[in-house]
C-alpha cells in the first residue's frame, strides 16, 4: 500500500470519529483522522458536552442549589461566583478529556492529520495542512464523514461573542451577566437557561412552538417548565423572534430582542441557540451525497451515504445528536464496512439531557404509545417518598415506568430529578431483556438509594391495576 493510502479515512475527531477510527484499528487496519483544528475531541470537548456539564456540576456546587430544600434558599457555597470560578473545573476536565483522547489515538496507532479536508473523488481526500498551507492528496477504501456540526447563525444578527453569543462562545464570556435571553428551546437552550437561572440570573426563554423537546415524555416536561418557573425563568413559548440588536442606555450595552408579536425584551446578554448547522459545506461532496438545508448528511440505516464508500455519522447526520449515539454510530459504521457483523438496537438509546433538574429516558413515551393503540399503564415514585432523596434534599424528582396493560412488560422508564442519567441504565437494562415491572417488586435494592423508586413506581402501577 503507498504511503498516506488507509483502509479507512476519518473526517473529525469528535465522539463518533474518535470511536469509528478505533473501532478501525482495532480490526487491524490502516486508519487515520482528519482533524482541521489545533487539539481534538470536536465539539464534545472543547465547546459542547465536556464543557456544558462540567459547567452545569460547577454551578451546582458553587451556588448550593441541590442543597437549599435543607439548609435555605440563601445557602451558598460561594457569594459571588464569576466566570473565572465556573471555568477553573471546567479546564481541568477538558485539557484530561484531550489528553485521554490522544492517548487512545497514540496506542491505537491512529494516524492524527491536522489539515482542512475536501473531497477529490469518492476514495481520495484533499488536505490542506493547518501548520504550512501545503496540500496532499490521500486515499483509503472506505471514507467516515464526522464533521459534527455549528451553531445556525443569522446573519442580519450582530454577534460578537459577550453580548449576543452562541453556544460555542460561553466559555469566553467576560462575566456572568444579571439578566439573559436565551433564543431557541432545543436541548442546548433549555441546558443554558437552567444552569444560569440557578445561578440566580434572570433569565427569559422565547422559543416558537409551545411544546418543549416532543420526543420527551409530556409529563416530564411539565414538571421541567415548573422547576424553570420556580427559578424565576420567563417563558415566551409559540413567540417568534424578528430581531436582535445591540443598543446603548443608561445601564451600558444591552440586548434589545424583537419578538413578531410586538413584544421587546430588553437584557444585558442573549444565548442564540436555534440549532446547529452540519459541518459539510467546505467538504466538496461528491454530488450524489445529500445534505438537507442545515447541511446534515443522508444516510441509511448502515449510516452509508449514496455513495457506498461513504459513511455519514454523529451530529451532521441529525437526530438524536448526543455524544452516546454518535459514538455507537460511529462504531457501527465501522463494522459494516469492514463486514464485521454488530448488533444494535436504537429503540433502547437511552436520551439524557443536563438541565437543572436533568431528565433522562428510554423507551416508549405515552404519546406514541397512544397513537399506535398500546394498552398501556403508568407507575411513579416520587423522590420525596424515597430515604435518598430526603438525604440528598430532592423533594421533587419522579421517576415514571409505562408498562403493557397486560402483559406488564416495561415499554419505558422517564426520570426527572437528581441521577436522572445514570438511574435510567436500569431501565434499559429491563427493557433489553423484555421484562415486566413485577421484576422490580421482586429485586432487592440497595438502601437508601434512589434505585428503590423503580420498586415504588412498580408498586404504584401494579396497584392501580387492583
Amino acid at each position: 500500500m503507498a504511503e498516506y493510502e488507509y483502509d479507512m479515512l476519518v473526517i473529525g475527531s469528535g465522539p463518533a470519529g474518535h470511536r469509528a477510527a478505533i473501532q478501525a484499528a482495532k480490526l487491524d487496519k490502516k486508519v487515520a483522522i482528519i482533524e482541521r483544528k489545533a487539539v481534538i475531541g470536536g465539539v464534545c470537548i472543547n465547546t459542547g458536552t465536556i464543557p456544558s456539564k462540567t459547567l452545569r456540576e460547577a454551578v451546582l456546587y458553587l451556588s448550593g442549589y441541590s442543597e437549599r430544600t435543607l439548609y435555605g434558599a440563601s445557602y451558598a457555597v460561594k457569594q459571588h461566583i464569576t466566570m473565572e470560578d465556573l471555568l477553573y473545573r471546567t479546564d481541568h476536565v477538558i485539557r484530561n478529556e484531550l489528553d485521554v483522547t490522544r492517548h487512545q489515538l497514540m496506542r491505537n496507532n491512529v494516524d492524527l492529520l491536522n489539515a482542512d479536508a475536501a473531497f477529490v473523488d469518492p476514495h481520495t481526500v484533499r488536505l490542506t495542512f493547518l501548520d504550512d498551507n501545503a496540500h496532499r492528496d490521500v486515499s483509503a477504501n472506505y471514507i467516515v464523514i464526522a464533521t459534527g456540526t455549528m451553531p445556525t447563525r443569522d446573519a442580519h444578527i450582530p454577534f460578537d461573542g459577550q453580548h449576543i453569543f452562541t453556544s460555542d462562545d460561553i466559555l469566553n464570556l467576560d462575566k456572568i451577566p444579571k439578566t439573559l435571553v436565551v433564543v431557541g428551546a432545543g436541548v442546548i437552550g433549555l441546558e443554558y437557561a437552567s444552569i444560569f437561572a440557578a445561578l440566580g440570573v434572570r433569565v427569559t426563554l422565547v422559543d416558537k412552538y409551545q411544546r418543549l423537546l416532543p420526543f420527551v415524555d409530556a409529563e416530564i416536561i411539565e414538571a421541567l417548565v415548573y422547576h424553570l418557573r420556580e427559578n424565576r425563568v420567563t417563558l415566551h413559548l409559540g413567540e417568534e423572534v424578528s430581531g436582535i440588536e445591540l443598543i446603548e442606555n443608561e445601564h451600558g450595552e444591552r440586548v434589545k430582542i424583537h419578538l413578531k408579536s410586538g413584544k421587546q425584551i430588553l437584557a444585558e446578554k442573549a444565548l442564540y441557540s436555534i440549532g446547529r448547522t452540519g459541518a459539510s459545506a467546505s467538504l466538496n461532496l461528491p454530488p450524489e451525497i445529500e445534505t438537507d438545508s442545515r447541511g446534515r448528511v443522508k444516510v441509511n440505516e448502515h449510516f452509508q451515504t449514496a455513495v457506498p464508500n461513504i459513511y455519514g455519522v454523529g451530529d451532521v447526520i441529525g437526530f438524536p445528536s448526543l455524544a452516546s449515539t454518535s459514538m455507537e454510530q460511529g462504531r457501527l459504521a465501522t463494522c459494516h464496512a469492514f463486514g464485521v457483523e454488530t448488533k444494535s438496537v436504537p429503540a433502547l438509546f437511552p436520551y439524557g439531557t443536563y438541565t437543572i433538574p436533568e431528565i433522562s429516558m428510554v423507551g416508549k413515551t405515552e404519546d406514541e404509545l397512544t397513537q399506535q393503540g398500546i394498552p398501556y399503564e403508568i407507575g411513579k415514585a416520587q423522590y420525596k417518598e424515597i430515604a435518598r432523596g430526603q438525604i440528598i434534599g430532592d423533594h421533587n424528582g419522579v421517576l415514571k415506568l409505562i408498562f403493557h396493560l397486560e402483559t406488564h412488560q416495561l415499554l419505558g422508564t422517564h426520570i426527572i430529578g437528581a441521577g436522572a442519567s445514570e438511574l435510567v441504565h436500569i431501565g434499559q437494562a429491563v427493557l433489553a431483556f423484555g421484562g415486566t415491572v413485577d421484576y422490580f417488586v421482586d429485586t432487592v435494592f440497595n438502601y437508601p438509594t434512589l434505585a428503590e423508586c423503580y420498586k415504588t413506581a412498580a408498586f404504584d402501577g401494579l396497584n392501580r391495576l387492583s
